[in-house]
């Protein structure tokens, strides 16, 4: 019975620590569940230690260069939206009232003006 008993709280645990390790999608204002399913953690802006998400998922290189490129023209700027261009692209970023915590977001569109990549940092 008692071997039975720490069985159970050795698993238990183990599957809490596993559900506290994996990165989930923040929620941000004006997104769904389904559009957060596309949104993947890249890693922190190492200027400011702000997390980096990139949508759509697989974007990590960039969104950490558009990151990095944003934490540069923020600074200068005082918290008015910048555009930056990194590579060919031009996005442009603001910060955003989230809930709680605000947030930072940068947003492009392909050449024909429809949604493009979004990236976001968060606290």
């Amino acid at each position: 019975m008692m071997r039975s008993i720490m069985t159970g709280t050795a698993a238990g645990l183990l599957g809490a620590a596993a559900l506290s390790l994996g990165a989930s999608a923040p929620s941000f204002a004006g997104t769904d569940a389904a559009a957060r399913s596309s949104v993947t953690y890249c890693g922190v802006d190492k200027a400011t230690g702000l997390a980096v998400w990139a949508e759509p998922a697989g974007s990590c290189a960039a969104a950490l260069e558009v990151a990095s490129a944003y934490t540069k023209a923020a600074s200068s700027k005082a918290g008015a939206p910048a555009t930056i261009l990194v590579g060919a692209t031009t996005w442009t970023c603001q910060e955003h009232q989230g809930d709680p915590n605000p947030y930072q977001e940068c947003v492009t569109s392909d050449s024909g003006g429809r949604a493009g990549g979004r990236v976001v940092l968060t606290s």
